[in-house]
């Protein structure tokens, strides 16, 4: 008699291709979801009777032996939104779901009221932290904390620099003023003036001072350039420590800076009998400064933003790999579980050890083709009729046979 078992294991093994396809469809707009695909085998053969061959074998039915999982990249989509990453090339974002460490592609992140960055579902996204602006490996992974309504401490002025040329020429008794912005301990901005007065040739004064009223010279404010006869600046050279102003109106600390006299090319002042010219003239203080923003470069160095213009790098995004992805479990809201048969999450950097790279304001769009699953669903459905019809025909045989007994 026919056995009803085999084509009922072809029903049920294409019925579960069908919901792997069904699966594939609906998950086509969900970020970092990774296509499906079921892989059949036989299940056993029936040996019938014995021989010289090894007689008759007949096959029995077919299962589903493993649902394949396609981890290529999908396309990235920019949306403009700094909590959104991407990943392109191997490996995953790491997260923590109340203690389980999970490992996930979608990069829909957002913030909660703590500045901490999360999945759409709670859990934390993992990283290394930043100290003093400098990520430390060393500390292991912990979520990612952005410094949400925080605000960044001013930084009293340390050093100051100033590109420019004092023309060789010039007269005995000309000055060149070259101002420079500094800043107090309190954030204060002060609009210092920086004087060039020509005292001889091949040789300049110099004199830094405030706004009348606003702070006292103290220490290092006033001294001598001078060049030689190729218009390089021979005294002093490297830094001039120790200039500082007290008594600032403000009730300021004293201001104490030095004057870095070196360029990119060399030394930053120069004589020439081109006409004076100020460059520029930087330094390293800053005002006070709340958040505003933050971004995620392609190694995933997550770097806040302040009003005050500075920037300050805050961790670093991990990105874990597993020796096989197929043996990945799959769990809740796109993310996946490390298991004995993939191997442990490895965890790094991205761009490191065949990690992939972070785009940041960026999605990762799922990687299902439209096209490839509806030609999967009709062969699927048409597997499943084919069958339907071994159950019919079974079921008329088996009838025949009865009809034959009465």
């Amino acid at each position: 008699m026919p056995s009803f078992a085999t084509a009922l294991s072809g029903l049920e093994s294409n019925n579960t291709a069908l919901n792997t396809i069904a699966n594939n469809l609906a998950n086509m707009n969900t970020v970092g979801y990774k296509d499906q695909t079921d892989q059949f085998s036989t299940l056993f053969y029936q040996q019938l009777n014995g021989g010289v061959n090894g007689g008759v074998q007949v096959g029995v039915g077919t299962q589903v032996a493993t649902t394949e999982t396609d981890f290529s990249s999908g396309a990235p989509t920019s949306t403009g939104q700094s909590t959104d990453m991407a990943l392109q090339g191997t490996g995953f974002f790491v997260i923590d779901d109340n203690g389980q460490q999970e490992l996930t592609r979608a990069g829909d992140f957002v913030l909660n009221q703590n500045g901490a960055l999360q999945t759409t579902s709670g859990a934390s996204v993992m990283g290394y932290p930043a100290l003093n602006g400098s990520i430390s490996p060393g500390s292991g992974v912990q979520p990612i904390i952005v410094p949400l309504g925080q605000t960044l401490a001013a930084r009293q002025t340390g050093s100051m620099n100033i590109q420019a040329n004092l023309d060789a020429s010039a007269a005995v008794g000309a000055s060149v003023p070259a101002p420079v912005t500094l800043y107090d301990s309190l954030g204060a901005a002060h609009q210092g003036t920086v004087t060039f007065t020509k005292t001889a040739a091949n040789t300049w004064s110099y004199n830094i001072a405030l706004p009348a009223g606003e702070a006292t010279a103290s220490a290092g404010t006033t001294g001598t350039l001078t060049f030689d006869g190729s218009g390089n600046l021979t005294s002093p050279t490297g830094t001039i420590s120790g200039i500082s102003f007290t008594g600032l109106s403000d009730g300021a600390s004293n201001m104490s800076f030095g004057w870095n006299l070196n360029g990119a090319a060399g030394n930053s002042i120069t004589q020439t009998a081109l006409p004076s010219n100020v460059a520029s003239a930087t330094q390293d203080g800053y005002a006070s400064g709340s958040y505003q923003d933050f971004s995620v470069d392609g190694d995933g160095v997550v770097e806040a933003s302040f009003s005050n213009g500075q920037k300050e790098i805050i961790g670093q995004v991990a990105v874990a790999t597993v020796a096989n992805q197929q043996g990945l479990q799959a769990t809740n809201n796109t993310a996946y579980l490390a298991t004995l048969a993939s191997g442990p999450a490895v965890i790094g950097t991205a761009g490191n050890a065949g990690r992939g790279t972070i785009e940041g304001k960026a999605l990762e769009s799922s990687n299902v083709d439209v096209s490839t699953e509806f030609s999967a669903l009709i062969v699927a459905q048409r597997a499943f009729e084919a069958n339907s019809k071994s159950v019919t025909t079974f079921d008329q045989a088996t009838q025949a046979a009865i009809n034959m007994i009465h």
